[in-house]
């Protein structure tokens, strides 16, 4: 939603709703702040380069949406904090891609069709290689790990099963059951130490957003024996490094590339299913997931949180990109139609597609803000 300007009473609900998510336990704060403030600074930082390249003043630099809180001028270009954070804008002087009836005095729409373009995908392609600098530091980072040990997080719980009934959460890590401790007792051992107690409480000891925590778990007796419904994986901590060396940049570069081609897949994988209405509602996550996810990575290591970082950088240019009116894909897929067409749409019609895009996007917004909600009742 880059340099869209939102309704004052939407602004508020957003920012309200944002405040919320800092209230509740475990959302944090510093990290999802550094997270999220950064990728859409980097990303609007884009937007401002790529105008000032082409020679055109920029009137507004803001990070956030609605009413201005702080800022300073910077030349002609008035760099702002405003009430919402969740989004920024760039404007040009004179000029705001999301009013076409607009005066142009500085002669943006005169410009070149590749200027125009790369002006419109500068935060497209700042995300982008955000993805890969933040990448190539975590690749570099496990090139040098010399010695792991591994540690057993809980991935899946079934819906309704023991585990999930007795307070278990997915990202819990185990460090003990019953007599078994972690790392050291192997995860068959602890099957034959559930399925030996059905129907009787068995003690766990967990780390849980980097607090201890004790939790009594009943398995379900199945077939005479205890089952709790859940899935751990082993995680790797590392213990050792080596020095670093010049051809661990290639290796982090490799890590990069092959990263992001996986995640674009998954990405994309999962825009399949949200359109044709396939996707889970677990899958969505909307501001309120973002910032409990990135209050969890942050606790969990700056290697977590920098792969979070980039992920979160890949899917914002990803999502940008979409030929959505009012998204950076938006204004791209109108001016290359106009290119091909020879001859520009009227202003009436402009307006109308950006409405609806705008529509859209607000709707999609409260969408996922509702889910956020709901989750965090489970």
């Amino acid at each position: 939603m880059n340099r869209f300007r939102l309704p004052l009473s939407v602004s508020f609900a957003f920012a309200a709703t944002a405040l919320l998510a800092f209230k509740l336990p475990g959302a944090g704060f510093w990290g999802p702040i550094l997270m999220l403030g950064g990728l859409i600074f980097l990303h609007e930082l884009g937007h401002f380069l790529a105008a000032k390249w082409m020679g055109m003043p920029v009137e507004v630099f803001s990070l956030g949406f609605g009413p201005r809180l702080v800022g300073f001028k910077w030349r002609e270009t008035d760099v702002r904090l405003s009430i919402l954070p969740l989004g920024g804008y760039v404007q040009l002087a004179g000029f705001n891609p999301e009013e076409p009836g607009a005066e142009d005095p500085y002669g943006f729409l005169q410009q070149p069709f590749g200027k125009r373009m790369l002006f419109y995908s500068g935060g497209i392609l700042a995300n982008l290689a955000t993805t890969l600098v933040l990448f190539t530091a975590v690749g570099v980072h496990q090139a040098r790990i010399t010695k792991v040990q591994e540690t057993w997080t809980v991935v899946e719980l079934v819906p309704g099963g023991a585990a999930e009934r007795g307070g278990l959460k997915v990202g819990d890590e185990l460090r003990g059951l019953g007599n078994l401790s972690f790392p050291g007792a192997e995860w068959e051992a602890a099957v034959a130490y559930i399925q030996a107690h059905p129907g009787q409480a068995v003690p766990f000891r967990l780390v849980r957003e980097g607090q201890a925590l004790d939790l009594s778990l009943t398995p379900a007796s199945e077939g005479g024996k205890g089952r709790l419904g859940f899935m751990p994986m082993p995680v790797p901590t590392p213990l050792e490094f080596r020095p670093f060396r010049a051809g661990d940049l290639l290796t982090g570069g490799r890590y990069a590339v092959e990263t992001s081609w996986r995640l674009t897949g998954q990405v994309f994988g999962f825009l399949k299913r949200l359109v044709t209405f396939q996707a889970k509602s677990a899958e969505v996550a909307g501001p309120i997931g973002i910032i409990r996810q990135g209050s969890r990575a942050a606790q969990h290591g700056w290697e977590t949180f920098l792969f979070m970082c980039a992920a979160i950088s890949l899917q914002l240019a990803i999502l940008n990109a979409l030929p959505i009116p009012a998204l950076d894909g938006g204004h791209m897929a109108l001016l290359t139609y106009e290119k091909l067409r020879r001859k520009d749409l009227t202003i009436e019609l402009k307006e109308k597609i950006l409405t609806g895009g705008f529509v859209l996007l607000a709707s999609l917004m409260v969408l996922v803000i509702f889910l956020d909600l709901m989750k965090l009742r489970k």
